[in-house]
């Protein structure tokens, strides 16, 4: 099999593990378990939770002591045993523990094949920029895969959501001890203590145009946590309409949301270009911009006469979620070295599904229950998604205005060697 297919079967089963129950969690909690949403809002905070931790830790790990294809496959392993126990679970608190338990070993898995593709890659002389997004872009289709096998075989509101992704996992955990060795840096004889600690990435921090990067990367690490909590709900919260309650989209809102990633597989093929064409600065403003109309469009959408204005902002999710999150794990890798390259992208991790995730879940939270529900419990959706857009569109300007940057398409040869 050559590096490409590999590579590609790498990232097809790493997204299809998150694909098989991340947007469909909501419905087996509601109308499976008929838990609180309360206990909901903490499920969702458990990626965010072990994300300010385990991917910098891993980083670290696989930068000075085991290398990052076998940390991948024990990752997965630890996963496909904890994601077949979760259907076992019949208390909401010990749930929420056993996910946490379970996002701690896949949340690192990320930045974990993000490095295994980046190093393979630059050992075979490849242009990463030109080369990865169209490899990455079979991660976004096993997403795609994994929602629509839980939507047609009918199991979105069951525990066989999570026997899929499992599998998916074990498949991926035995598989990842045959990718390409990923060399670790053992060299540690005359370095500082921070250097031999593994933890020099931090350092990235002490550039002022890195660490600007990395708070607003947080910013939209909210954004991203906004849409992947809310959106299959906002949907099925049209059921309890009884105009709306028998259109396709209602009955199969995981197969519609699934347009947002089917658009990520083109935007995906279109990151070479951009960056290299318009740089960083403009492609992450793009992204933002992006943000506030998925959000707008969200708030005056409806499945029936305004079911074009759903579509499109699914549509527009492509751009939101890849020029944010690929580009910026490569803006990242164009800005280190090869001897923390893995620990570099779990920083990157760490701000976006870490911090990002949290203040994302936790705000949004409050915000919803304080404002946007009434004494019965309905949501006000269009007040939420309006809210959310403005959110947005401050980021935007605040980024525009304070990340100072200037284009030079010659920074990006430091990812392609």
């Amino acid at each position: 099999m050559s590096l490409k297919n590999r590579l590609v079967l790498m990232n097809f089963l790493q997204f299809f593990i998150w694909g098989a129950w991340l947007i469909t969690i909501g419905g087996y909690w509601f109308q499976n378990r008929e838990w609180s949403g309360t206990n909901f809002g903490a499920i969702f905070s458990t990626m965010g939770i072990a994300s300010l931790f385990m991917p910098a830790i891993s980083g670290i790990i696989a930068d000075r002591w085991i290398n990052a294809e076998k940390l991948l496959g024990i990752y997965h392993l630890f996963g496909a045993a904890i994601l077949f126990y979760l259907p076992f679970v019949n208390s909401p608190t010990t749930f929420f523990w056993v996910m946490l338990l379970n996002m701690i070993f896949y949340m690192p898995t990320i930045s974990l094949s993000i490095t295994v593709a980046y190093s393979a890659l630059k050992k075979d002389g490849k242009d990463v920029v030109k080369n990865y997004p169209p490899i990455r872009v079979f991660g976004t289709i096993g997403f795609i895969v994994a929602m629509w096998t839980v939507s047609l075989l009918k199991i979105e509101t069951s525990a066989m959501q999570f026997y899929v992704a499992s599998v998916a996992s074990l498949i991926l955990g035995i598989y990842a001890f045959t990718l390409p060795k990923c060399e670790v840096n053992k060299n540690v004889g005359k370095k500082s203590l921070i250097e031999n600690l593994g933890l020099k990435a931090f350092s990235l921090f002490a550039n002022p145009k890195m660490a600007m990067f990395f708070v607003f990367s947080m910013l939209l690490g909210a954004s991203l946590q906004l849409t992947n909590a809310y959106g299959d709900t906002f949907l099925h919260d049209f059921a309890k309409i009884d105009i709306y309650k028998d259109l396709i989209t209602v009955k199969y809102p995981a197969i519609i949301m699934s347009i947002s990633q089917i658009s990520e597989t083109l935007f995906i093929l279109a990151i070479p270009f951009f960056l290299k064409k318009f740089g960083i600065k403009k492609v992450m403003l793009m992204s933002m911009f992006a943000w506030v109309l998925r959000f707008g469009l969200f708030g005056y959408g409806n499945p029936a006469e305004a079911l074009w204005m759903i579509i499109l902002s699914n549509i527009v999710y492509g751009m939101a979620f890849d020029f944010f999150n690929i580009s910026g794990s490569l803006y990242v890798e164009s800005q280190t070295t090869s001897n923390i390259r893995a620990s570099a992208q779990g920083v990157f991790m760490m701000m976006t599904n870490g911090f990002g995730a949290i203040f994302g879940s936790w705000t949004s939270g409050w915000l919803i229950d304080t404002y946007f529900k009434n004494d019965a419990g309905a949501f006000d959706w269009h007040g939420i998604w309006l809210t959310f857009s403005a959110y947005s569109l401050v980021i935007a300007i605040a980024f525009a205005i304070l990340f100072k940057h200037k284009h030079n398409p010659e920074e990006l040869t430091n990812v392609t060697h």
